[in-house]
């Protein structure tokens, strides 16, 4: 890992949740519990205020998870956090790649569990 992606650690982003329908999915989180919308990408993406954590919702055009909830943590280099990760022996789900926002890459630790890593283009 590079000593960038050392000196500034790592921190959640967002928690991702895959949804099938944006909107409905907005309907449901802000009636349910509160949650205020604070971005809409529309049928792609939404993000809402979870009290200092974005829940970040989905669709099926930004699900890079396969449907499975993860905590995304934004990083200065995705390429040397996925490369750390597999020497530490997680897996890589999809390789870094350009997103419409950010690079993005999905990752599994050890124990199987999946990360979304993010950061500047």
């Amino acid at each position: 890992m590079s000593e960038n992606a050392k000196a500034a650690p790592a921190r959640i982003g967002n928690v991702l949740h895959p949804v099938p329908d944006v909107d409905a999915a907005v309907r449901f989180y802000s009636a349910a519990l509160g949650l205020e919308t604070k971005f809409v990408d529309g049928d792609r993406y939404a993000a809402l205020d979870a009290g200092g954590t974005t829940l970040a919702l989905a669709g099926p055009a930004e699900d890079v998870t396969g449907g499975v909830p993860a905590a995304s943590f934004k990083v200065p280099d995705v390429g040397a956090v996925v490369a750390a990760i597999v020497e530490r022996g997680g897996s890589v789900v999809r390789q870094p790649e350009r997103g419409p926002h950010e690079v993005r890459a999905v990752a599994r630790d050890p124990w199987g569990n999946t990360v979304v890593l993010y950061g500047p283009r």
